[in-house]
């Protein structure tokens, strides 16, 4: 990350410099601004070498673009791999409980965030049906309610080993935090 904002400063720096140049040369010939004169070999070794520096500005630009691209990719597909074991993690809960097909519906949709009524709408029940399986959700999963139901799972997340599939997904820090960053 440091090397990254050493990049970029280094590339901002050498543009500017560089079109300073050229715009300033512009600007002192269009204002009629007198200067007391250069060689013409000093004149060209400057054109030549601000030319340069914003032909290296922009292959510098292409090399962090491309290094900031990797990295989004490659937190994206670790926010797969985690988004994966986390469902996996809640298909194992509910098997270990024992929901029944319909029950493993409504615990995800509630544990999404859904109200009762939206989770009927969704299902095409009735408001009583959902709340009779949210609260057979929660006397199989030892609960007493959505926020405890949801706390079981945070807790599973904060247990590395609970998520199959994501021992590995994260090779550093710097790519955990990049996960991290992603989903929030």
């Amino acid at each position: 990350m440091m090397r990254d904002l050493v990049l970029i400063s280094l590339l901002l720096l050498i543009q500017l410099v560089c079109a300073f140049f050229f715009v300033g040369q512009t600007l002192m010939t269009y204002l009629d601004i007198q200067h007391s004169p250069i060689s013409w070999e000093l004149h060209e070794v400057l054109e030549v070498g601000a030319a340069l520096g914003l032909v290296f500005g922009a292959v510098l630009g292409g090399i962090v673009l491309r290094r900031s691209m990797r990295r989004q990719k490659r937190a994206e597909e670790q926010l797969r791999q985690v988004s994966g074991a986390f469902m996996e993690l809640m298909q194992a809960r509910f098997a270990d409980w024992g929901l029944t097909s319909a029950e493993r519906d409504v615990a995800l949709f509630a544990i999404k965030g859904l109200s009762t009524q939206e989770i009927a709408s969704l299902r095409g029940t009735a408001g009583g049906t959902v709340k009779a399986q949210t609260n057979a959700i929660y006397r199989k999963a030892g609960v007493t309610g959505r926020s405890q139901l949801l706390s079981l799972f945070i807790e599973d997340l904060m247990d590395e080993e609970m998520l199959p599939g994501l021992a590995g997904a994260a090779t550093d820090d710097r790519d955990v935090d990049a996960v991290m960053q992603a989903a929030g």
